[in-house]
């Protein structure tokens, strides 16, 4: 098995608000990984003491290890379970019902006994390469399916569209979000490969237009995570002014890319 792993904050002045895992139990049976992206929040009162990397280590800590030592539990119960724990971490301090209340978006993978799980939640990507060559993107694609004028202002964002039905979901404080999530199955005997992406990364194909996904993982498998990075950065810097046309709120984000060759 090959794995690989980087996942770069957007500048040197911040910190990563990204998360990223891989797990490969001692029992030498099966695996998992693990991809947060943290929702950074406006300049404006969160509700909450915490940083989004405080959020992010502390969800993805517990989603890893759930997601290795809990087989009995399906990846939306082990979602509801870290939400929870997390939520518990920080509930006697901080306004948790706030909108903007430390969240991210959610990759999980766990394969074991010939069948490989999957959990998507919100803007993050999961790529499955068959080993006819195929890559199927796993993607929860609600806020994009989102008219751009629901999406104009960062309070018309929290009234209207996030974590409420008709809009998208992220994993917050309400462990019922996990429920909203994009799940399914495959079988391993099928598979030959899997990565997962954060938005930061995956602009190579949603913003930039690139390539394809199946072009996007053959870059993962030629060249690596590491390459597929730089290549973001690299058109990022190309022309900054022209990063609102391009649907982009900032120049740089975090961007975490995890491949894995079964």
């Amino acid at each position: 098995m090959r794995t690989e792993v980087v996942s770069e904050p957007g500048g040197p002045d911040r910190p990563n608000e990204d998360f990223a895992a891989l797990a490969l139990p001692a029992s030498g049976q099966g695996g998992c990984l693990v991809v947060l992206d943290g929702v950074t929040p406006p300049r404006t009162e969160t509700g909450c003491l915490h940083s989004v990397p405080w959020f992010t280590a502390r969800l993805g800590g517990a989603l890893t290890e759930l997601t290795v030592s809990r087989g009995d539990l399906t990846l939306t119960e082990i979602l509801e379970h870290a939400i929870s724990r997390t939520a518990q971490a920080h509930s006697l301090t901080c306004d948790l019902s706030h909108p903007r209340t430390p969240q991210a978006t959610a990759v999980l993978a766990r394969w074991s006994e010939g069948l490989l799980e999957y959990l998507v939640l919100s803007d993050s990507a999961l790529l499955l390469e068959h080993d006819d060559g195929r890559v199927v993107p796993v993607l929860d694609d609600r806020l994009a399916r989102l008219p751009r004028a629901a999406l104009a202002t960062d309070a018309l964002v929290d009234a209207t569209v996030r974590n409420k039905e008709g809009g998208f979901f992220t994993a917050a404080a309400d462990p019922s979000a996990a429920e909203r999530a994009v799940t399914g199955t495959a079988p391993l005997s099928g598979l030959r490969a899997l990565a997962a992406l954060s938005d930061g990364a995956a602009r190579w194909v949603e913003t930039f237009r690139e390539g394809d996904w199946a072009q996007c993982l053959g870059l993962l498998r030629k060249e690596g995570a590491r390459a597929l990075v730089d290549r973001v950065r690299a058109l990022e810097a190309v022309d900054r002014e022209e990063r609102a046309l391009l649907g982009r709120n900032k120049t740089h984000d975090d961007a975490t890319a995890v491949f894995v060759e079964l």
